[in-house]
């Protein structure tokens, strides 16, 4: 998922300076989205390892 989320903040980046407006700010509400997914199911499998070890 954080594959995805660079290539569309990459896409983004060369459309916005080739000129196409919209299609950078679709690409990039999609990598935001993207990044947001994959920040909460990695905080959601780091507490799930923290549960199974009892590190806490």
């Amino acid at each position: 998922m954080l594959k995805w989320a660079i290539i569309f903040a990459i896409i983004s980046l060369i459309t916005g300076w080739l000129g196409f407006g919209g299609v950078a700010g679709a690409t990039a509400t999609i990598a935001k989205v993207l990044f947001a997914c994959f920040v909460i199911l990695f905080l959601l499998a780091v507490l799930a390892v923290i549960g199974v070890f009892h590190i806490l």
